[in-house]
């Protein structure tokens, strides 16, 4: 009997396609992944499911969009009626484990500023869950001298070593290993505690956290452990090795925060690049020449050419620690003889606009540089580099692990498996969904931003609910989305025809699991 392939899954957070050296970032230097680039399959244009962190990272393991998984928007859960290919997996004699960043439940415990307008009604939801449901990754569940450990498996997961927030103010498992390390990690933590530095960038400080103390390693060392822990044993494993970074606080350690120099990035696609930006692009520019921009929060703001030289190189900073992290997990594959055996993919949860407009993070415009993400799959015995331009999804992961794994799909999961594409063989998709809701209202809008885009012939179409603009881009001709086509009479029966499609595509994307039991 053939054995099943063990899988090595390493997702990094807010990472864009092109902050890679095998995507062709003229400064960034990413030998490990190059490697596997190398020798495995480039995804050239792999989209998110929605831009956001927890609705995509539950679309990853469920196969299926967050308007039908329901963790919709940042704040939610992923409820757990949902099937996961990781639980799949399981089920079939994996062992499964969780290393780093989950992020399927919220893990800040602040309450969201806009409050549901029926929270004193006895039924204040038309769904209805326990405290227990969601709760598992908060703070309070760590604060604690006993050791909390989640209830297994957790969405599939047998082993599960949580990390939660960012930069060097992470909690979960690793707050509790680093505080084991040293007695008051408090003082390595945070601006308030930073080396010297000259940067002005919102939201970048020098950490006093040692290398070996970061969160990065921790995951590293966690995930080596983990791999060593599995040599010569007969089940095969699924390990979702997931880092915090590059994600914004800017604050990479040691080394790494002047590994590259600010002065030698360029700021390719500035806000006066745009030929007729939307009205929320507008709004967030105004915002910022009339200097009450709010640069301290999770969501897009505005910055300055310096600011934004400096946060771009010290994304790259971040993600050279990543790459020393995989160099690392590679070669504890080869060393407990785990390599032969073990499919290796790479790829991040969202994007981040870095720079593009002058913007900063992630927020309501579904730009590529937030909705294209690297996928690189590295197949064992691969000797050459494959890629592709095919569109494909975050939602095709569950069911190609599964096929990949000799698993058959659960009903209901919305994506197609990407191994025929391994195998240079014919695969057809003409259209992209890509979902976003926003959690608070923002940039402009009245409401929490509620749009859907479509990809398709080229093409970006996006619509707003509750708005008579739109934005129409051909990317062939403008691939960094700077005219706006919404108005122009020459693309009117384009953009109606995308409108068609992009409604046929949500109809494709709706409902359909459970599978009936009976005849009514």
């Amino acid at each position: 009997m053939t054995r099943r392939p063990n899988f090595l899954f390493i997702i990094t957070d807010q990472q864009r396609a092109d902050y890679l050296g095998c995507m062709e970032h003229p400064l960034l230097k990413t030998p490990h992944i190059d490697g596997l680039a190398a020798r495995g399959t480039r995804f050239e244009e792999f989209h998110t499911a929605s831009p956001v962190c927890m609705p995509n990272r539950a679309s990853l393991v469920t196969g299926r969009y967050p308007s039908v998984h329901g963790l919709r928007k940042n704040g939610l859960h992923l409820p757990r009626h949902n099937s996961t290919f990781v639980e799949a997996l399981r089920l079939e004699g994996y062992h499964t484990a969780l290393i780093g960043k989950s992020h399927l439940q919220p893990f800040t415990g602040r309450d969201v500023p806009q409050q549901n307008p029926a929270a004193g009604a006895r039924v204040p939801d038309a769904h209805q869950e326990s405290d227990e449901d969601w709760r598992n990754e908060e703070p309070e569940r760590w604060s604690s001298e006993a050791e909390y450990r989640v209830e297994l498996p957790y969405y599939g997961f047998v082993h599960a070593d949580i990390v939660t927030k960012h930069g060097d103010n992470c909690g979960g498992h690793y707050d509790r290993w680093l505080r084991r390390q040293v007695e008051d990690p408090e003082q390595l933590r945070g601006p308030a505690h930073q080396l010297p530095h000259d940067y002005i960038c919102p939201q970048a400080y020098r950490t006093a956290m040692p290398e070996e103390l970061h969160p990065t390693r921790y995951v590293e060392l966690k995930a080596c452990d983990y791999l060593a822990s599995r040599r010569g044993e007969e089940a095969p494993f699924f390990a979702f090795v997931s880092f915090p970074d590059p994600h914004h606080p800017f604050c990479p350690p040691g080394k790494y925060w002047d590994l590259y120099d600010p002065d030698d990035f360029e700021v390719a696609v500035p806000y006066d690049a745009h030929h007729n930006p939307p009205p929320h692009l507008r709004f967030v520019a105004e915002q910022y020449r009339r200097g009450e921009r709010n640069a301290r929060t999770e969501k897009a703001f505005m910055a300055s050419e310096r600011e934004i030289r400096e946060a771009m190189a010290l994304t790259c900073g971040m993600i050279g620690m990543i790459d020393d992290a995989v160099g690392r997990l590679l070669s504890c594959l080869e060393d407990n003889g785990l390599a032969d055996d073990t499919v290796v993919i790479f790829t991040s949860d969202h994007g981040d606009y870095m720079g593009d407009f002058n913007l900063l993070l992630k927020g309501p415009a579904p730009l590529r540089s937030i909705t294209r993400v690297p996928l690189i799959w590295a197949e064992p015995g691969q000797g050459e580099a494959r890629r592709t331009t095919a569109l494909t999804s975050a939602i095709d992961m569950a069911p190609s692990i599964l096929e990949r794994a000799g698993i058959t799909p659960y009903h209901g999961v919305q994506g197609k498996s990407l191994l025929p594409l391994l195998r240079g063989e014919a695969w057809e998709r003409r259209s992209l969904l890509i979902e976003h809701e926003d959690n608070i209202a923002h940039w402009g809008f009245e409401r929490p931003a509620h749009s859907r885009t479509l990809l398709r012939d080229g093409y970006r179409l996006t619509l707003f609910q509750d708005q008579e603009w739109g934005e129409l881009y051909h990317l062939p001709s403008d691939p960094h989305e700077t005219r706006n086509l919404w108005d122009d009479p020459d693309y009117r029966e384009q953009r109606h025809a995308l409108t068609e499609a992009l409604l046929r595509q949500m109809l494709t994307a709706s409902e359909t699991s459970p599978w009936p039991k009976r005849i009514a």
